[in-house]
């Protein structure tokens, strides 16, 4: 356990700095625009921007891709079994989607509060009267895009580029199908019922009401899922140069 804990704390550690880089960059750029647009029109009333966490999204996705390479080699070096590089990668996952999370409900919910024009990714659909569902659902979403690319850089690792690009357009043919058989085959009805099940999971109910935890519990069985793959993967992932 103390390896364990010494890996969680190095991964954690390693990358905490990192954020805070991020958000310099990001409101850096939009108080830079800002300025832009304020100097070359005269005001800031032509300024907007939305869903700012579409950035965030960005940069988990990159986290779960970079989650693997270099950390594996060196930690595989070291003596950490997979299963320690596994539990540490997932819990700097949850740990970078929490702190994420929480300065981005912070910020959107501040800056709604400014302007009613802003809108962010949870205010736009489920609306700004819980704070708190707000960061939970923030995180899972952010731990769900985290675990979905990992799995995905695992997958390319183990099976090499090739056959992954194989896969992957296997997987592109399946999803066209998919589209066709929604469009062409199933009938009204039963697409109406996968409709109602698909908004049911993401917390609107047939009766106009909301129930936000349906949404959380939604994410985090994907992301259950996503990480029994990635744990299955990296169990038979070997070292390569």
């Amino acid at each position: 356990m103390k390896k364990l804990k010494t890996v969680i704390q190095y991964e954690c550690l390693t990358s905490f700095k990192y954020i805070w880089i991020f958000y310099a960059i990001q409101y850096a750029c939009v108080a830079l625009i800002t300025l832009i647009v304020a100097i070359s029109v005269g005001s800031t009333e032509q300024v907007g921007t939305n869903c700012l966490e579409i950035n965030s999204l960005i940069y988990v996705g990159i986290l779960g891709v970079l989650g693997f390479h270099e950390d594996f080699k060196m930690l595989i070096q070291n003596g950490f079994t997979r299963r320690y590089i596994f539990l540490a990668t997932f819990s700097l996952f949850a740990f970078i989607s929490a702190i994420m999370a929480l300065v981005d409900t912070v910020v959107g919910n501040l800056l709604h509060a400014l302007s009613e024009n802003y809108f962010s990714m949870y205010g736009g659909i489920y609306g700004y009267g819980n704070v708190f569902a707000n960061w939970v659902w923030l995180f899972c979403v952010y731990l769900f895009v985290c675990s979905l690319f990992y799995l995905g850089v695992l997958v390319i690792n183990r099976m090499g580029k090739t056959v992954s690009l194989f896969l992957g357009v296997i997987l592109a043919g399946i999803v066209l199908l998919l589209v066709a058989l929604f469009r062409f085959v199933l009938s009204g009805e039963v697409l109406s019922r996968l409709g109602k099940l698909a908004l049911n999971a993401m917390g609107f109910m047939g009766d106009g009401s909301i129930n936000l935890l349906f949404p959380v519990l939604t994410f985090l069985l994907v992301t259950v899922l996503l990480g029994l793959g990635s744990y299955a993967v990296i169990r038979r992932t070997e070292l390569r140069g």
